[in-house]
């Protein structure tokens, strides 16, 4: 039975909540509603949804978001990558600590056969560059290529040190994937987390025809995309040097990547890019993450993982400062922490904007936030929109708890 005691929402903010959770809600409102953009906003205690709330637009015209609204989601798309791994790893079909070119072969070439699977789910493969595996922003779009081409290639002077690997993880980890089971990474989410866990929300790239889920565009990144083009010729320039002063710049950047974000119909949403556009809804997200709180069991009582492979995915791999985001992320396998008061216990993983999927196994609880808005005004507060969620809505569940285990005690 449902513990949920839904309150008024504030003006703005649709969906439900629990009255508990009103501190969270309004802050998801200060920051979206009536924002010129949109987001949906969920939290979940041991699978149970006890927040549920949007706000916002979803488009240019002025569509309102609804529940079925997704977002594309940026690098909180490489947390549904790397659970597609452990879901593999779960099976036996992958090894944390073998080195990938046992399962893709074309791996090993150029000195890369020590690299492990472990090397790749931390960030230290030393494989980060995007400008030195695309000369332009067209070729990101094309995954076989993209995978191709890492096979290929040689690792840099940062093997087994932490160095995020913004957009080339992604292809990484599909390659990985495809030698396993043959079959390409949107594929995967589907059958490997949306299928098994009961949700339509959570795709990579857009929605195929017949999805309840419809994306937004990225109506509120138009002045980061202009932005973009502004700073391209001194990216031009610098990126062509490699080296530790341009090494956080070379992760993102080469030539013509803003035309793939640009448009109503961005090109990339058209893409198979795993470390950067899938498309999801915060109900969705959330329930993804429920699981990993949860000892790798969801709300209905399926094992999606097991309970020792949950346990493996949380250690810390690192905690050495991040090379190219120069942050202490205490990276975990596929996921990262957050060095701040109320996520020390759990992990997940932030995109561009601040939408984010987090899980807190010490508590059971999953928090999940998605928008379409990267824009250089509300950049710097975005980013750090975990920050404020995670604390608040952790809070929250605390105080629903104590208020669920009263009114037991009462009606004893």
């Amino acid at each position: 039975m449902s513990t949920v005691r839904e309150y008024a929402l504030p003006s703005g903010v649709s969906g439900w909540a629990d009255a508990q959770f009103d501190w969270v809600v309004r802050a998801f409102a200060r920051t979206h509603a009536g924002a010129g953009s949109g987001g949906a906003l969920a939290v979940h205690r041991h699978g149970e949804p006890l927040v549920n709330v949007w706000a916002g637009e979803s488009d240019s015209s002025g569509t309102a978001w609804d529940a079925d609204t997704g977002a594309m989601i940026f690098s909180a798309s490489k947390g549904i990558t790397a659970t597609v791994i452990h879901r593999l790893a779960d099976r036996g079909l992958i090894d944390y600590d073998v080195p990938v070119a046992e399962y893709w072969s074309e791996f090993g070439a150029n000195g890369k056969q020590r690299i492990t699977v472990r090397h790749l789910l931390s960030h230290r493969a030393g494989l980060s560059s995007l400008r030195g595996l695309a000369g332009q922003g067209a070729e990101v779009l094309d995954h076989l290529l993209m995978e191709k081409r890492l096979a290929a290639a040689a690792p840099d002077r940062l093997v087994d040190k932490p160095i995020y690997h913004a957009l080339t993880i992604g292809w990484l980890l599909a390659g990985l994937a495809r030698a396993v089971t043959g079959q390409g990474m949107a594929t995967l989410y589907r059958t490997e987390i949306a299928g098994p866990l009961g949700v339509d929300g959570i795709h990579l790239g857009a929605p195929p025809p017949g999805s309840r889920t419809r994306a937004a565009d990225l109506t509120g990144s138009r002045n980061f995309i202009g932005a973009l083009r502004r700073i391209q010729p001194i990216a031009d320039r610098l990126t062509a040097q490699p080296g530790p002063l341009t090494d956080p710049l070379r992760i993102l950047y080469t030539p013509g990547i803003a035309e793939m974000l640009d448009g109503d119909a961005p090109t990339i949403l058209g893409a198979e890019l795993p470390a950067g556009n899938a498309v999801c809804t915060a109900s969705a997200l959330a329930t993804m993450y429920g699981a990993l709180a949860c000892r790798g069991r969801t709300a209905d009582g399926k094992q999606f993982l097991s309970p020792q492979t949950v346990a493996a995915l949380n250690r810390v791999q690192t905690f050495k400062i991040d090379r190219g985001l120069l942050l202490p992320l205490t990276w975990r396998l596929g996921y990262h922490g957050l060095p701040s008061v109320g996520t020390l216990n759990g992990f997940g993983h932030i995109g561009a904007g601040g939408s984010f999927g987090w899980a807190d196994p010490k508590s059971g609880i999953s928090i999940a936030l998605v928008q379409n808005r990267v824009d250089e005004r509300w950049i710097a507060m975005d980013q750090m929109a975990a920050g404020w969620a995670v604390p608040l809505a952790m809070a929250a569940a605390r105080r629903s708890a104590d208020t669920g285990a009263r009114r037991g005690e009462s009606a004893a």
